[in-house]
């Protein structure tokens, strides 16, 4: 934890490392990049020599592309490389050009431009000049990075050197605290209920224009533009006015080499080059030389602190900011827009399709190919997603009119794209049914995307779009079907319809390769090969659904479209009576009705008895498309694996065990896997094989009447996948929230949590019903408050949208010049009670006088009509059809604030970030009923939502996998190798920006601590934070988490400024995004509570102690922290009575959780009677001689700056405590049977082999070979036990009496591995998310540990006890993004341990652990509701 930490270096400090994990490939172990990574010399064109960090797989455009981004080098551009005299190819790798050798000397020559280079340099320059801040991300809609702003205070000291540094933020740690413990805002404080937003984003009070360095006055095009015919022919580009700061005013000429003055003036135009005139290659260089003034602040700027390419470089996509600017309306001028080069000329119109499968076609042989084959993917989709952005924009505000004449599913083409809205069906439900086609559409596309090593099968790039109330699909032009043919099908020998329902007889060597990537396809998906019903009563046979369609494009490609009912239906909401009515012969159908009768249930085959008294269900949907998630699916298909391996057991134990079945040469084991094939419903009666039939349960299909008992067999399945909801993952949800602190907060964590189990959002109501029938409601009701606001939200969602379309997609809708009006008078509707809008009279005056528009047309205007009761019926009806709830939301916004908890603020971020719209940056009053508290002027912009497809990254992704199986083990060195080199690849294929590399990055850094690195996990750290709020949104709730982990590490180098203004900032945060109310809050409180002094810690810790007993209960671990917390901060004020009465409390829940002899309880006690000691003492010297005692006995037990650390790391789950301190205890017990089993193999051995003395020898070699780990490693256990015992004291010490601390690094023991009960039962007392693991599993498996167990002592030297049976459970936590480790830290090679069956139940619970992505990346073993055994 002492790890020296350059407190000045602030952003450099990250950059540097940043560069170091990008270069230094020696670390991750990659040897292609590690023996071809050279330094190469650049010189010339204009700037001075340098040394650049090249590779060998580089091409020679990388090289250039890295150049053009060097602070040596911007913002010229249009360069090549030269090497001895000769241009470089730019498609040339580096490692293959001759002469090429580490110190060569590259020369940089300047090419000739083209008017588009030209255009493009110009840009270049205009991005320089401008400065580039948080608010340029909020203008144009992105999500800033606030991070630098936090830092910044840091740089005035970067001058000191490092050690320097270091001791004055030590010495000043006090004094900065006592400054900014006082002037902490109110806001801030706990109970508060002010939410002001203007502190959430940075702005300031001056005009921008006072912001922004002046290098000149004016930067535009010339009037003289564009250059006539004649100076065409003569290579003039352009012509460009400049005023400079002295007020001189100039025109320059843009020509191939590049820019000169002319001698036009704004009365004549005389294109001549003035006299004198240079002829410069950048622009800079000739304002440099034509205006001393820019050339001076040029060279501060060209000098200014650059900040890391993670922050700088665009996203690949657009994360959404539901805040703009504080003063947009006045601030939008910008000084170099008249310039026009930030318009893209219009170009011909990509072919998005033939780009991705060209992108897809690319090798894959080696990591150099699959990286750049990722990356490529990652650039194509990237781009497409943006033209899908202005397209929508384009096509909605009607630009664009329509290629078809069906007025009700208008078609257009813009861009390269196809966009359209899908047909309303009746036979899907309508509008609901259309939208419900599009998402499905695109996790159909996702799920034949993600297919892995399926080559030949392809999909056409799709996305859907919502903007303005309207969801447009979009999807690339297929080869084959553009122009004419679009609307038809006409299919060819060579091309066009070659499978589907329509596709109609054929026999082609193209149709039969479609069905075999079909037919691979389905067994990858889980599909069932079904019999359709189709034209002409004739039975289909189909790999996929009934809709889909293989086609054979122009290119030669197979394409499969329409495959929205990829997946199974959710038969809880299905039609069932209509299917049944289609596949259930007459005599059958009597048969059933008369069943019905007499259950009047209906109970049918695969529901779970009273499953439809309790929970309501199968029920009608508004829509007729609810499908199953793949989480879902792969959740079942493992929860019926455990049912059939359940089974299979069984029945070999009722016929003579499994040992006598497998080696018996009969039909028993094949009988019992038969039985349990048929028992579980699998599709084969020989193996386990799980599929599902995509036609089952669903509308409109006919299926035929001889494939009923296969049917029957399906409709069984998806019933019981259906109740597997209900039963099984819903339970599972509410109890990890129940024992989580880092539970959902926001809309966007609680979709993720529901969905990485496989539950759809349409079970919202049934969420609530699970919490409200749980004794622990209480407890729940910050889950209750997430769910009800994203259900009133949804719903809102679905009314806005109505209210909203523009009249060009409806006939009712919002004219454009009323939109903003229009949006802020629904927001002010839905978020105040018995609003009343301004008198139309009044309004049509101020109208009048500022736009000269009557007073008839906004009296006229239907949405000025909507009233907050018709609003509010509007959104409880939605949630009532939609949720099947009734009266949880109450007669008002009121309602919800009073009986949930809800903010009206909150919910006015979910509703912005759900429908695109963005807010002015300002405090609003929501309470206000005379006055709008949303004016039209604070809605600054609608902006399309987009949802995509995500590209994979399949390296980068393995490698972090691997890194957390690593962490499971407790191999903390190989997990940061690992991270290490995903974080590289990470960076490889899309520069870091991506949620995983976010999770990476954090994981890297917490392993990196964990090993004693502080210095580089405060490096690492700074960048998770940057990604997190650059992909994922400043205020997402992974952001408050990764500020928090922030914290902890700066604090570590000393940097207590720097941690406290992360801690408020994510506490800032916390309120805005959720309120107070939440278990996190209780971690950030008591994070403050540790730094901050006087009576504000207090006020945080009693704060923390208040959240933590009423969510997690007086005994829980959570709350006893708290108690030791609290009691060691009134020791410091010197209230040694409430000191003693936290400190009992503590105690109690030590005592209950781990017992007496436990070391944390018995620390606590000890702290207890110093608590007591101390108390006796100061109130002995009140007596006698006053209050200077007492000040010095409170000085004495003050924590210290480790002590603080370390208990930081504890509070925020960087490392978790063991739950039992019976080790020592077990595993004497264990060495006492292990000696009781060698001495009884040694007297067999002795009496069965003492004949002769070769007989003799062999004897003790089969003994020796019998108990190797009797033999080797037993002496060594005994050594090292007093040393195991040591390590495991001093970190609880550590833990519950903080004035004891061993420092991390300090902890090197060397730790015997190999024991693997020993190891089992510190497994089995571990503690994920401060609950205790169910020990009769543990139990059981520990016998069998004894007998099959081989100790091998392969833990490394260097891996401390702490780091085992503390760190690793921890560097896995939820915060980061790992999972729960339950699993042992012992490195074992026994073929049964307890670790391996561990790591096998997560997967049987989740289903694939590389697939499924758990809330906060959390992938939780008990997905299921419980470990199955």
């Amino acid at each position: 934890m002492k790890d020296k930490v350059r407190r000045g270096g602030g952003r450099n400090q990250a950059k540097n490392d940043a560069v170091s994990l990008t270069v230094g490939k020696d670390a991750v172990g990659i040897k292609q990049d590690e023996d071809t990574s050279f330094a190469v010399k650049i010189q010339g064109a204009g700037v001075e020599s340098f040394e650049l960090q090249v590779h060998g797989f580089w091409l020679v455009q990388d090289a250039v592309i890295t150049l053009l981004s060097k602070d040596e080098v911007y913002p010229r551009s249009n360069l090549s490389l030269a090497l001895a005299g000769t241009t470089l190819d730019p498609l040339a790798e580096l490692q293959s050009l001759k002469g090429l050798k580490p110190g060569a000397i590259l020369r940089l020559v300047e090419e000739p431009y083209t008017a588009r280079s030209a255009r493009l340099h110009l840009a270049r320059v205009l991005e320089l000049l401008r400065a580039s801040g948080p608010q340029d991300a909020l203008r144009e809609g992105r999500s800033p990075s606030i991070l630098e702003t936090l830092t910044q205070t840091q740089t005035p000291d970067s001058s000191l050197p490092n050690g320097k540094n270091l001791k004055r933020s030590l010495s000043n740690t006090k004094t900065e605290l006592a400054n900014q413990g006082g002037a902490l805002p109110e806001y801030l404080l706990p109970g508060s209920l002010e939410r002001p937003l203007m502190a959430l984003l940075p702005h300031s009070s001056q005009p921008e224009s006072h912001q922004v360095p002046s290098y000149l006055r004016d930067l535009s095009l010339s009037c003289w533009n564009p250059p006539p015919g004649h100076r065409k022919l003569q290579g003039d580009f352009l012509y460009i006015t400049v005023v400079t700061m002295e007020g001189r005013r100039c025109d320059i000429t843009s020509c191939p080499k590049g820019f000169f003055l002319n001698r036009s003036t704004e009365e004549v135009f005389d294109p001549r080059p003035a006299q004198s005139s240079p002829v410069c290659h950048c622009f800079t260089d000739l304002l440099c030389h034509i205006s001393p003034a820019f050339k001076q602040t040029f060279t501060t700027l060209k000098n200014r602190h650059q900040l890391p390419p993670v922050e700088i470089m665009p996203t690949p996509y657009h994360t959404l900011s539901w805040l703009g600017p504080p003063c947009a309306s006045r601030t939008h001028k910008n000084t170099f827009s008249r310039l026009g080069v930030d318009e893209q000329p219009a170009t011909q119109a990509p072919d998005w399709n033939e780009e991705l499968q060209a992108a897809r076609d690319l090798p894959q042989g080696s990591l150099e190919e699959r990286l750049q084959r990722d990356r490529a993917l990652l650039q194509v989709n990237s781009g497409f997603v943006r033209a899908v952005m202005q397209g929508a924009e384009t096509v909605i505000d009607g630009f664009v009119e329509p290629v078809n004449g069906n007025p009700e599913d208008p078609a257009f083409l813009w861009g390269g794209l196809f966009m359209s809205q899908c047909a309303a069906s009746a036979v899907f439900g309508g509008e609901r049914g259309r939208r419900a086609v599009q998402r499905l559409e695109l996790k159909g596309v996702q799920a034949y995307s993600d297919l892995e090593g399926l080559q030949g099968l392809h999909t056409l790039p799709t996305a859907i779009v919502d903007y303005k109330g309207v969801r447009l699909s979009a999807q690339g032009l297929a080869p084959g079907l553009e122009g004419s043919e679009q609307d038809q099908e006409t299919p060819s020998a060579s091309r066009g319809l070659l499978y589907g329902i329509n596709a109609g007889p054929q026999e082609s060597p193209h149709r039969r390769r479609l069905l075999e990537l079909l037919a691979h396809s389905a067994k990858a998906l889980c599909l069932q090969r079904n019999v359709v019903v189709g034209p002409n009563s004739r039975q289909i046979p189909l790999f996929t659904s009934v809709d889909a369609k293989g086609l054979l494009g122009a290119d030669g490609r197979f394409y499969i479209l329409d495959v929205f009912r990829t997946f199974p239906a959710d038969a809880n909401f299905c039609p069932e009576v209509e299917t049944e009515r289609e596949t259930v012969t007459g005599e059958e159908k009597k048969e059933s009705c008369e069943e019905d009768e007499g259950n009047k249930g209906c109970v049918k085959e695969g529901w779970p008895e009273n499953y439809h008294s309790d929970s309501g269900l199968p029920q009608s949907f508004p829509h007729r498309l609810c499908r199953l998630r793949p989480e879902m699916v792969q959740a079942f298909i493992q929860h019926k694996h455990t049912q059939f391996t359940q089974h299979v057991r069984e029945t070999l134990d009722e016929n003579g065990g499994f040992e006598e079945c497998a080696t018996a040469c009969d039909s028993r084991a094949t009988n019992a896997v038969r039985a349990a094939c048929k028992e579980v419903g699998s599709v084969s009666d020989i193996i386990f094989e799980m599929r599902f039939s995509p036609s089952v349960f669903s509308s409109g299909v006919s299926l035929p009447d001889d494939e009923s008992p296969s049917i029957k067999l399906q409709e069984r399945l998806l019933r019981e996948a259906a109740a597997l909801i209900i039963t099984h993952q819903i339970p599972a949800f509410v109890g990890y929230c129940l024992q989580s602190n880092e539970a959902p907060m926001d809309g966007a964590s609680l979709k993720q949590a529901l969905h990485q189990r496989g539950i759809n959002l349409r079970y919202l109501g049934h969420v609530i019903k699970a919490i409200n029938q749980s004794e622990h409601k209480e407890s729940l009701r910050h889950i209750l408050r997430t769910v009800i606001g994203d259900i009133f939200i949804r719903s809102t969602r679905r009314v806005f949208n109505s209210f909203l379309q523009p009249p060009v997609m409806s006939v009712q809708g919002v004219d454009v010049p009323s939109l903003s009006a229009a949006v802020s008078h629904f927001l002010c509707c839905l978020l105040v009670p018995h609003f009343t809008p301004t008198p139309a009279g009044e309004e049509s005056k101020k109208k009048s006088r500022r736009r000269g528009r009557g007073a008839g047309a906004s009296e006229s205007t239907p949405w000025s009509t909507l009233t907050w009761p018709e609003l509010w019926n509007l959104v409880c009806q939605d949630a009532a059809e939609t949720y099947n709830i009734s009266d949880s939301l109450g007669s008002g916004p009121n309602h919800l604030v009073e009986h949930y908890g809800l903010q009206k603020l909150s919910l006015l971020r979910e509703f912005c970030l759900k429908t695109g719209v963005q807010l002015r940056l300002r405090d609003y009053f929501l309470d206000n009923q005379s006055k709008a508290p949303i004016g039209p002027d604070d809605v600054l912009n609608i902006f399309p939502v987009v949802k995509h497809i995500h590209m994979p990254t399949v390296d980068a992704s393995k490698a972090y996998r691997a890194a957390r199986n690593f962490i499971e083990k407790g191999l903390l060195d190989q997990a940061h190798e690992r991270l290490k080199e995903a974080a590289y690849l990470f960076g490889r294929v899309c520069d870091d920006l991506h949620p995983e590399a976010s999770y990476c990055h954090s994981l890297l850094a917490k392993v990196a601590f964990l090993q004693g690195k502080a210095a580089e996990a405060r490096s690492i750290q700074l960048k998770a934070v940057v990604i997190s709020e650059r992909v994922l949104g400043f205020d997402h709730p992974n952001t408050i988490q990764q500020y928090a982990l922030l914290a902890a590490y700066v604090y570590a180098g000393g940097e207590t400024t720097l941690a406290q203004k992360c801690l408020l900032r994510a506490r800032l945060l916390m309120l805005t995004v959720h309120g107070e109310d939440h278990p996190y809050t209780a971690t950030l409180d008591s994070c403050l509570g540790l730094m901050l002094t006087g009576d504000q810690a207090g006020q945080f810790l009693k704060n923390a102690l208040r959240l933590n007993t009423s969510f997690f209960g007086p005994t829980d671990l959570h709350t006893a922290l708290n108690q030791h917390l609290l009691a060691q901060w009134m020791c410091s004020q010197g209230d040694y009575r409430s000191a003693m009465s936290h400190e009992k409390e503590a105690l109690t829940a030590f005592t209950s959780l781990f017992g007496e002899d436990h070391t944390q309880t018995r620390c606590s006690t000890e702290f207890l009677c110093t608590i007591t000691k101390q108390a006796v003492r100061v109130e002995r010297s009140l007596r006698q001689a006053g209050a200077e005692s007492t000040d010095q006995a409170v000085e004495c037990l003050s924590p210290t700056t480790e002590t603080i650390l370390e208990q930081m790391v504890l509070v925020t789950g960087i490392r978790k405590l063991a739950h039992s301190d019976r080790l020592q205890e077990y595993k004497q017990k264990h060495l006492e049977l292990k000696a009781a089993v060698r001495k009884e193999l040694a007297n067999q051995m002795y009496r069965g082999e003492k004949s002769t003395d070769e007989e003799t020898g062999c004897g003790k070699e089969v003994m020796d070979e019998g108990s190797p780990a009797v033999e080797s490693n037993t002496e060594s256990k005994q050594e090292q036990q007093p040393v195991e015992e040591t390590s495991v004291e001093s970190a609880a010490v550590v833990s519950a009496n903080g004035h004891v601390v061993e420092p991390a690094e300090n902890e090197e023991k060397t730790v015997d591995g190999g024991d693997s009960e020993h190891s089992d039962r510190a497994a089995e007392a571990m503690i994920v998310n401060g609950e205790t693991e169910s020990r009769a599993e543990a139990e059981e498996s520990a016998p069998n540990g004894v007998k099959s167990s081989r100790a091998n002592g392969e833990m490394k030297s260097d891996t401390t006890v702490d780091d085992m049976k503390l760190g690793s459970n921890e560097v896995n936590g939820a915060i980061n993004g790992a999972l729960d480790i339950t699993a042992s830290p012992s490195v074992l090679k026994s073929k049964g341990t307890w670790a391996d069956v561990v790591v096998s139940k997560a997967i049987v619970a989740n289903g694939p652990g590389d697939k499924v992505t758990a809330v906060n990346r959390v992938a939780d073993v008990t997905a299921n509701g419980s470990v199955e055994k």
